[in-house]
């Protein structure tokens, strides 16, 4: 298992943006605020150092390099003029996670309720969902790697347990079954 990795990624900047995206014109207000566009639900959308995570159909979660924060909020409402919305910097208020390597899936669904098998998680996938009894949300950057983020307050309780799954991770399972990085899933 030397190539599985839990990593804790550097600072990043994080805005939540809460408004009605559905109205006419509130694409393209967060296109022209953000540079990215709103993904699909439960999708995560790249676009160069940044990214929009769908968290709700009203609130997306916005990525970014630190020092590209502070004009976001104010970008955002000029954007979208009188519209009702909500832009907040959280970038202190959550921590994230790398995972990657042989084992990745593995790792995080010993924790989380949802289905990680190739299949139904694949890069650009977006889940909110917990990791034991700790509210996370977990996507997939790249074949084989998944980011986690977590509040802060429980940053190193997340971190010990995901540290303490991946080496507890059984090397026999893997590249077989839901832990295929194939796709393919043989049938039971």
């Amino acid at each position: 298992m030397s190539d599985l990795a839990v990593t804790r990624a550097a600072p990043r900047g994080m805005v939540t943006i809460r408004a009605d995206f559905a109205a006419p014109g509130a694409q393209s207000a967060l296109l022209a605020a953000t540079g990215c566009v709103m993904p699909g639900q439960r999708r995560i959308a790249f676009e160069g150092r940044r990214a929009v995570a769908w968290m709700s159909p009203d609130e997306a979660l916005l990525f970014l390099p630190p020092e590209e924060v502070a004009g976001v909020p104010a970008a955002v409402a000029e954007a979208l003029g009188g519209a009702p919305h909500l832009a907040v910097d959280v970038s202190d208020a959550r921590v994230i996670f790398r995972i990657a390597g042989a084992g990745a899936r593995m790792v995080l669904a010993k924790g989380a309720p949802i289905d990680l098998s190739p299949l139904a998680f694949r890069p650009g996938d977006f889940r909110r969902t917990r990791l034991g009894q700790v509210a996370t949300a977990i996507w997939m950057t790249e074949d084989g790697a998944f980011e986690l983020m977590c509040f802060r307050s429980v940053a190193d309780f997340v971190e010990g347990w995901l540290l303490n799954a991946a080496g507890s991770v059984d090397a026999s399972l893997l590249g077989s079954g839901l832990f295929a990085e194939t796709g393919a899933v043989p049938a039971s």
